[in-house]
């Protein structure tokens, strides 16, 4: 009887306390959702949690803005874009890196993750003049468009996305690799048929974690953009002008970009299970 109180009171004990977490990150959110409900007087007048009514315009103000519709846009072929490269490449060099005997093999994996160390700001001088002027010399043009953006994501993201798949590479065993090369498979063939549908949880991981790295990002996409390839995250600090901030549309419009981040989410969530690896030694 003591220990059924125990296990009642600590099962108790859990569930309000995930609750409370939940309600303390859902709220945010919801004040969030609470100012995009209401208009500029309601909001000035008497800010409160409670929605009485429902202001619709600064959602449909903002779903026919041209300008919304093309940094939604730019945003999901830049995130996109960058989580399919990042997580390719990175698929490709752990899968080398933990299989293949290479010389300073750990030096090089702690190379790789030196470059999330330092601060992005740190490298906003040296990227900007690149963009600007070397780059621009070279005649390749990278200023201010979308591939510019994919390919300066990939250099911060590659590194996370390597260091993250090596444990998953690491917990596939050699055997299978060794089985499928004896069955007569190449490198290429054992690459994508035994550790790609094996690594499928770690990848959705992976390729979830760039996007919303790569969806989030405001500095490089503020400083290396100007018309053509500015992002959501960039389009919200145009709210925030000389004369006010119209906090209605802003808060509309962060709405609004919730939603592509919960269908990547949704869409990848079935992939992400455990255990996929267990029993798969060939005996």
């Amino acid at each position: 009887m003591r220990r059924f109180r125990k296990r009642a009171s600590a099962s108790l004990g859990s569930i309000l306390f995930w609750t409370l977490s939940s309600l303390i990150t859902l709220l945010p959110i919801y004040w969030m959702f609470a100012v995009s409900a209401k208009s500029r007087v309601q909001l000035f007048g008497s800010p409160s949690f409670v929605i009485s009514s429902f202001f619709t315009e600064n959602y449909t103000s903002t779903l026919a803005d041209s300008a919304f519709q093309r940094y939604m846009f730019n945003s999901v072929v830049v995130a996109t874009a960058n989580a399919l490269l990042v997580t390719t490449l990175a698929l490709l060099a752990t899968y080398a890196l933990s299989r293949y005997k290479l010389p300073g093999k750990e030096n090089l994996f702690f190379w790789t993750i030196t470059n999330r160390m330092a601060p992005p700001a740190v490298f906003l001088l040296p990227l900007f003049l690149l963009y600007t002027q070397v780059f621009v010399v070279a005649d390749v043009k990278l200023f201010d468009t979308k591939i510019g953006l994919i390919l300066l994501y990939c250099v911060f993201n590659l590194p996370f996305a390597i260091w993250t798949l090596r444990g998953v590479i690491d917990g596939i065993p050699k055997e299978l690799d060794e089985a499928a090369f004896v069955d007569g498979a190449n490198t290429w063939q054992v690459l994508t048929k035994v550790i790609l549908p094996l690594a499928k949880p770690g990848l959705a991981v992976t390729g979830i974690l760039t996007w919303v790295f790569a969806w989030n990002e405001y500095l490089f996409a503020a400083t290396l953009t100007s018309v053509h390839a500015r992002t959501i995250t960039t389009g919200l600090a145009e709210f925030v002008t000389v004369t006010g901030t119209n906090w209605g549309r802003m808060a509309a419009t962060a709405m609004l970009t919730l939603v592509p981040a919960l269908l990547v989410l949704g869409l990848a969530q079935r992939h992400i299970v455990a255990g996929l690896t267990f029993g798969a030694v060939k005996e």
